[in-house]
């Protein structure tokens, strides 16, 4: 029989309960804590906190606090990015963002997702699907990606957007659906 953590690493439908998921949640908790606690005066120790809680945190990557993630080591942060206020990181699946990517403040980039049938729903049923984000992207305040999203290089998403699909490479993308209104090539 499979643990609830291997089902849930595998995309399948998964309940968020068992040893292995409460002391990785448990884990990011605290460690989310210490981040948001860590001192502006001490940019090492920020720094320090935040490669602790995530996957991997690029060279000269910056995260201002506060920031909450579900696991932390399924995030993945390329270098010279900037990640600004409130950032939410549902980490169910991985989170993959490259270089030199830019985010406002509010961004929530949300792997998990739920069953629309009401019934496994009740049952506390869910899965997640993985985001990419590429390199040079931007994502303007309050965007939100929603799982199984792939955003392509150099793409600029505008404050409020909401990404229920793959974005292509040099775009501009804005809306409720996101949807592409221009072409930076």
């Amino acid at each position: 029989m499979t643990s609830m953590k291997d089902r849930m690493l595998a995309g399948e439908l998964y309940r968020a309960e068992g040893p292995e998921i409460l002391a990785d949640l448990d884990r990011a908790a605290r460690l989310n804590e210490a981040f948001n606690r860590s001192s502006a005066a001490d940019p090492e120790g920020r720094l320090a906190a935040l490669r602790e809680l995530l996957g991997s945190v690029g060279e000269g990557t910056w995260v201002r606090p506060p920031f909450h993630c579900d696991y932390g080591w399924n995030s993945h942060l390329g270098p010279r990015g900037f990640v600004n206020f409130n950032a939410v990181f549902l980490d169910v699946a991985r989170i993959t963002v490259g270089a030199d990517v830019q985010m406002g403040p509010n961004v929530q980039l949300l792997t998990a997702t739920h069953p629309v049938d009401p019934e496994p729903r009740r049952e506390k049923w869910e899965a997640a699907q993985p985001i990419t984000i590429g390199d040079n992207v931007w994502l303007g305040g309050g965007v939100i990606v929603l799982a199984g999203v792939t955003i392509g290089d150099n793409t600029v998403v505008g404050a409020g957007a909401v990404v229920t699909r793959d974005l292509p490479a040099n775009a501009v993308a804005v809306g409720n659906p996101a949807r592409v209104t221009r072409d930076l090539t």
